[in-house]
């Protein structure tokens, strides 16, 4: 699976990452799962990753950093779209606004040609 880190704590090396499936986040928590080899997570890092369902929470496994800082405005992008909207002068009414969403482009902005990757929140 690959996913971006959304979070990351490097002192206790633990990171919540957005999996390219779209499904529920995925935690890391390296202090009882470190490999020796282990790269510290930073936010906006693309990484590699084995997932594993416990109850009812994703966890991510044997990470492997694929890019540092790849997609390192998506945070600030996700933080910014869940901001509350300015209400317009003269509000639509409720089901108008049924069905409408934020779409948050997956597509690096540091690059000059376009990603094949691409996530869409929804």
């Amino acid at each position: 699976m690959l996913g971006v880190v959304l979070w990351s704590d490097s002192l206790d090396n633990k990171a919540v990452i957005w999996c390219e499936d779209q499904g529920d986040l995925a935690y890391f928590n390296g202090g009882t799962d470190t490999p020796v080899d282990i790269v510290d997570l930073d936010a906006g890092d693309l990484v590699q990753f084995e997932l594993q369902q416990e109850r009812h929470l994703r966890y991510a496994k044997n990470p492997r950093r694929i890019e540092q800082g790849a997609y390192a405005h998506l945070p600030g992008d996700l933080q910014a779209a869940a901001a509350p909207q300015q209400p317009d002068k003269v509000a639509a009414p409720k089901a108008a606004r049924l069905g409408t969403a934020d779409i948050i482009p997956f597509a690096r902005r540091d690059r000059k040609e376009p990603s094949h990757r691409q996530m869409v929140l929804a």
